[in-house]
């Protein structure tokens, strides 16, 4: 094997890896292209004209989630903590049933393109102050999200090359997010749509295929690869029993449970999320889908824990820490021992196309929101063509893009996995409580939404600034200076009660909104947008 610095990957890998990934990237990019819209209409470039089958949307909606982290950064996790990483791990599969119990009926049946549209079917005045707050909030979700993608993408070319170069680097990033703003610019939702199904299809099978293969390697004796793991990690039965990682202390535990929040609660508020949840044709096509994609986000976390299990239980804990201490190369240096090349190869192919299909999501999320409810709302109010707000979207699109290269670039040596938690406790402390006032309580008015959108996201922002994330930690980013006076990494378990708190607080302070605002709006939620409203009261009566 070659070790360049960091490097946990021999040549031949290399090798495969990059025809593996120029072969995708050149067939993704092609069939977007084809499958593009080829007319001026907004519904087909945001929806794909809801076209789609419960199977085809559940593994979109599956891509769309599931990112390198969850293959690298929570196999690592495991490797390395055990009993915590296999928690961290559930959090990552339960989230999905806050989206199928709470919002995604109701989101679907009252929204039309964004999530900006629901509001402002629910909440008659000041629409254009909570549209322009809401864009800005899904702005800087979508652009911390990308920019930890596109840092992730460094991060991993490291497993390969070592430290790379700074015109490494750049090459890396540029490369990424021009193809991620072909995808999101050109193609649109039928584009982005095709890439997530295959990058969830290359992630389902290549995680099960290399846990079938630790599993065989023990003997399918569930006890004997724990027992293992546990022999092999340094810690005993220690590494089977929590604690290991997030038991250090009381502080220690509320950064678990406040990160934890912030994932089961801010997947249900993620702009590219949301955005798949408008995208199906009918109520009975979305539940499916919801119900497809718990399945296969689920299968993935199961692969891998036991993944993580296997790289400790084939080759120690301490072997894993002292190549990569932050564990992501515990899932390639276990392909490697597995496979060999070939399956380095594949895995390794596998986390740069997850890298890109969430990125894509994420920019054509971003420029949804930019040209829907920014530009045709707030500023054109309500005049614009489609073919000029087609134009605007696909050209926020590639600013987008351009934006996140550059701040990934500034960033490159941030943890792209706090970048990535930020954007999630943003989304459930500022997009969640307004989501979910409006879907469920009649006194919420545009004042709430306004006060939890703003409030939320500066709270979370402002937590984050003086934690040790930032400061007075040895892997802070300024790690020499000292002005954190919050003690948690993840604000969530302040945040996003903060978040729920403003709505209520801003609604009993704010002008009520009419009564009949609310009552339309809550029979559109249950018989759907595209359903008159007149005959499902004929129905009641």
């Amino acid at each position: 094997m070659v070790r360049l610095g960091a490097s946990v990957v021999d040549r031949l890998s290399l090798q495969l890896t990059l025809v593996l990934f120029l072969s995708v990237v050149v067939v993704t990019l092609f069939t977007a292209l084809l499958t593009a819209p080829q007319r001026d209409e907004i519904g087909e470039f945001y929806l794909g004209n809801r076209t789609m089958t419960p199977l085809r949307n559940g593994l979109a909606m599956c891509g769309d989630y599931l990112s390198a982290a969850t293959l690298l950064g929570s196999t690592g996790l495991v490797a390395l903590t055990g009993y915590d990483g296999l928690l961290y791990l559930c959090g990552t599969a339960v989230a999905w049933m806050t989206v199928l119990l709470l919002i995604a009926e109701p989101l679907r049946n009252t929204g039309r393109f964004t999530l900006g549209d629901t509001l402002a079917t629910r909440l008659s005045r000041m629409q254009r102050p909570v549209r322009l707050a809401l864009a800005l909030c899904t702005l800087i979700i979508t652009v911390l999200y990308l920019v930890a993608q596109l840092v992730g993408s460094v991060a991993l070319l490291t497993q390969f090359t070592g430290e790379p170069s700074a015109g490494t680097r750049t090459l890396c990033v540029v490369v990424i997010g021009t193809v991620v703003i072909v995808y999101a610019a050109i193609g649109g939702m039928p584009g982005a749509t095709f890439i997530q199904i295959v990058k969830a299809v290359m992630l389902i099978s290549g995680v099960t295929v290399t846990a079938v293969m630790v599993l065989h390697r023990f003997d399918w004796n569930i006890e004997s690869l724990l027992a293992a793991a546990a022999d092999n990690s340094g810690q005993g039965t220690r590494f089977l029993e929590p604690g290991l990682r997030y038991g250090a202390g009381v502080t220690s535990k509320l950064d678990f449970l406040s990160l934890q929040l912030a994932i089961v609660l801010g997947l249900a508020a993620l702009p590219h999320v949301m955005m798949r949840l408008l995208a199906p044709k009918s109520v009975d096509v979305l539940r499916t889908s919801v119900v497809w994609a718990m399945g296969l986000v689920s299968l993935v976390c199961l692969a891998a824990g036991i993944l993580g299990l296997g790289a400790t239980a084939i080759l120690g804990s301490e072997t894993i820490a002292r190549t990569d201490r932050t564990g992501n190369a515990a899932v390639l240096l276990l392909a490697h021992d597995l496979g060999g090349a070939v399956l380095t190869a594949l895995l390794s192919c596998l986390a740069f196309v997850t890298l890109l299909a969430v990125a894509a999501g994420l920019t054509l999320a971003a420029a949804s929101s930019l040209a829907h409810d920014l530009y045709g709302e707030v500023i054109r109010r309500g005049r614009a063509t489609e073919t000029e707000e087609l134009a605007v979207a696909r050209l926020a699109a590639a600013v987008i893009g351009v934006l996140g290269m550059l701040l990934a670039l500034v960033s490159w040596g941030a943890n792209s996995a706090t970048l990535a938690f930020l954007a999630f406790a943003i989304a459930a402390s500022a997009i969640l409580p307004t989501l979910v006032f409006s879907l469920f309580w009649r006194r919420f008015t545009a004042q709430g939404a306004l006060l939890s959108l703003c409030g939320g996201l500066l709270c979370s922002v402002v937590l984050v600034v003086f934690s040790p994330v930032v400061s007075a930690a040895p892997a802070a980013l300024y790690p020499d200076a000292d002005f954190a006076w919050f003690p948690l990494q993840n604000p969530g378990i302040v945040s996003i009660p903060a978040g729920f708190l403003l709505g209520w607080l801003g609604s009993l302070l704010g002008r009520p909104e009419p009564k009949e605002t609310y009552e339309d709006f809550e029979v559109r939620s249950l018989v759907g947008a595209d359903q008159p409203i007149s005959t499902f009261r004929r129905r009641v009566w």
